[in-house]
């Protein structure tokens, strides 16, 4: 196990210089981060949308609450009315319904596929956090699968609403609703299943299992360990800092599917590894 006096940074070839969060990705990809989490604010977000988030202040209910936020996403983006967004029903590429429930529902299918690539984008983006694998491990920033996700991620984006201001918006209502939930948590303890550890970059190696990992910039977890076994035979066990959770399945009832899954925001990680 990494001491805390020599916990593994988050490496430079894994990060950007820049980001539009309020911690640099050098500190909030790194393994005391993992240990001593602090909230993660996106530029902006939360002052642009005020009346938004002192509404949802007022509502006890979760239901109420995510009723409310996808509302407020449906006006705010035009999503039901494309065309006051400027769309034309004549234009070739037809995106304009491209949205946020979308992008997630395209990550429940394929997480490497086209929408999966806007998410891991906006996780570069807005953390830093470069892509470790998409399609395949990402290791060479100038070779063929690094390119396919840039295109993949371009293809994404192009013709939509701000799709990326919508993920912006999903992710600061989703840390409300995780400390509307868990009042005086910092962490989730999270599984996921895996069939290939040699796909991971081990970065230390520890007693009884533990491993310090460089995870993807998104990946999946749940919080149901017996799901997690449906889908590897090695269980990751990890403590997720709620800042680190980008939505969850039941955020939005019965509008995601999944695996009681959540979609966790990547970095160094700490985890115990079990083979069944």
């Amino acid at each position: 196990m990494a001491s805390e006096a020599h916990s593994p940074t988050l490496p430079t070839w894994a990060r950007l210089p820049i980001n539009r969060c309020n911690l640099p990705a050098a500190i909030l990809g790194s393994l005391t981060y993992q240990r001593h989490p602090v909230a993660l604010k996106l530029d902006g977000v939360e002052d642009l949308h005020h009346a938004l988030f002192a509404r949802l202040s007022s509502l006890a209910d979760p239901e109420a609450r995510a009723q409310a936020f996808m509302a407020h996403m449906t006006a705010e983006f035009s999503l039901e009315h494309p065309e006051a967004a400027g769309f034309s029903p004549h234009w070739p590429y037809g995106r304009a319904k491209a949205n946020y429930l979308k992008v997630l529902r395209g990550w429940a299918f394929d997480a490497d596929g086209r929408e999966a690539a806007v998410l891991k984008g906006w996780v570069e983006s807005r953390f830093g956090l470069l892509p470790r694998h998409h399609g395949g491990p990402i290791r060479d920033f100038s070779g063929p699968t690094y390119r396919h996700y840039l295109e993949q991620r371009s293809g994404g984006l192009y013709n939509t609403n701000g799709l990326e201001a919508q993920l912006d918006l999903l992710y600061a209502f989703c840390q409300h609703e995780l400390a509307r939930r868990f009042v005086d948590k910092s962490h989730l303890t999270l599984y996921r299943g895996v069939n290939r550890m040699g796909d991971y970059e081990v970065i230390d190696t520890g007693e009884r299992g533990r491993r310090v990992l460089l995870l993807n910039s998104l990946n999946s977890f749940t919080d149901e360990r017996e799901r997690a076994c449906e889908f590897g035979d090695t269980i990751l066990e990890a403590r997720v800092p709620l800042a680190k959770v980008l939505f969850f399945q039941s955020l939005l009832p019965g509008k995601l599917r999944g695996e009681a899954e959540y979609a966790v925001i990547g970095g160094v990680y700490e985890v115990d590894c079990a083979v069944l």
